[in-house]
């Protein structure tokens, strides 16, 4: 049998050090909406580390979709993923609210509308006490950028004019416009971070 699985390094190396994020980030039980699955690495290793939890991947990429299944093969909590474009004004087939959202690497590996198309999503169908966990490289005003931070960003850049790395006051903005507050910043290995986003208390 052909094996449908695509393999991210990057999502095999960093996929430890969020899912240790995500289990002091969360309750013990919820449903989950992952953006921009990929591979289905993520939602394969982070699900399985949250058992409680029922994990809904996503992409855009149709084509992703059979990479995902395989990843999430026999995991109970894994629902079957979901073709989803951020910029659609509705977003078939995801529940009327969930409790978290998860975006990894998405929003400097898309063109900047997709930006605000995420927020405004994230508002329509979080929980009222639900989270936005965005994970990824960002610029951030008065902090020193990391010569890897600045190499990926031009090899961004190269891949596809509308990429790159993004300004976090410039995130912040998109996500105050569609009423969700930067909660708190999780510096991760390799010059990353994870974003902690929700309704102001």
């Amino acid at each position: 049998m052909p094996d449908d699985r695509r393999h991210s390094p990057a999502a095999e190396r960093n996929g430890p050090h969020i899912l240790t994020a995500l289990q002091r980030l969360l309750p013990p039980t919820g449903v989950l909406l992952e953006i921009a699955s990929g591979s289905g690495q993520h939602a394969a290793f982070c699900s399985a580390g949250l058992p409680g939890w029922q994990w809904q991947p996503s992409d855009v990429d149709a084509d992703a979709l059979p990479s995902i299944v395989a990843w999430c093969d026999g995991l109970p909590n894994v629902r079957p993923p979901l073709h989803l474009n951020v910029l659609d004004d509705a977003w078939p087939g995801v529940p009327a609210q969930v409790d978290a959202i998860y975006c990894a690497n998405m929003i400097h590996a898309s063109p900047w509308p997709t930006t605000a198309g995420l927020m405004q999503g994230a508002a329509r169908h979080l929980a009222p006490d639900g989270l936005l966990l965005t994970y990824g490289a960002y610029l951030v005003d008065g902090e020193p950028v990391a010569a890897s931070n600045l190499a990926f960003d031009a090899d961004l850049r190269t891949r596809h004019p509308a990429w790159g790395l993004r300004r976090l006051a410039a995130v912040v903005e998109q996500a105050e416009a569609a009423g969700l507050k930067l909660r708190e910043r999780v510096a991760m290995p390799a010059n990353n971070q994870l974003l902690v986003w929700a309704r102001p208390r």
